[in-house]
């Protein structure tokens, strides 16, 4: 499995995940690859959900 597959009720708090974006983005160099474009778009969606979570947890 893919260290980069979304799976439901991720344990990753929003904050590790827009790290491990950031990151992408600094190896990148500012332009991806058509497979660093894939776990970028996977890793907002798991960012998203976090959010969600986070949110729904807080209120």
């Amino acid at each position: 499995m893919s260290p980069y597959s979304v799976t439901p009720g991720s344990v990753r708090s929003a904050s590790e995940v827009n790290e491990q974006i950031r990151a992408l983005w600094l190896r990148a160099g500012g332009s991806l690859s058509t497979q660093e474009r894939e776990e970028y778009e996977l890793l907002v969606v798991e960012w998203a959900a976090a959010i969600r979570d986070e949110v729904i947890a807080a209120a």
